[in-house]
């Protein structure tokens, strides 16, 4: 029964709570930032650059020449898909660019939540800790 209660007591740790709550948060946000690639930026590249889909670039490793990616490998050729991995480092390039944004904003608000808080009682000055100084030393 040890290892049942230890295992549990693991599982809930702080730790992994915050970890698993961060795992679905990233989950949700990966579904927009694909979302704003797939449905906002990509159509936009895609004016830009003549109507270009990424995903179906590739490069017959056999020397043959096919219209597209899906005729090359029912063909049994071995393709490179070069596309995928330019449609990927877009995405990275956003997802990283909306994740520079969140931060900001979180530290936007961040400081002006401790800017309303506010400063804690000061003390004496130091001149006027040493003129207390002073005057108790000169009373003796």
């Amino acid at each position: 029964m040890g290892f049942f209660k230890d295992f549990k007591s693991f599982l809930m740790k702080g730790d992994i709570v915050s970890l698993a709550t961060a795992v679905v948060i990233g989950g949700a946000f990966s579904k927009i930032v694909n979302s704003a690639v797939n449905d906002i930026l990509m159509p936009v590249v895609g004016i830009i650059t003549g109507g270009t889909d990424f995903t179906q670039k590739f490069i017959a490793l056999d020397g043959n020449s096919y219209e597209s990616l899906a005729i090359a490998q029912e063909a049994g050729a071995a393709v490179m898909t070069y596309g995928n991995l330019v449609q990927a480092l877009i995405n990275f390039v956003i997802a990283g660019f909306f994740i520079y944004l969140f931060l900001k904003a979180y530290e936007k608000s961040k400081k002006k939540e401790e800017a309303a808080e506010p400063a804690p009682p000061k003390g004496p000055s130091q001149e006027e800790l040493l003129t207390e100084i002073r005057d108790l030393l000169a009373k003796k």
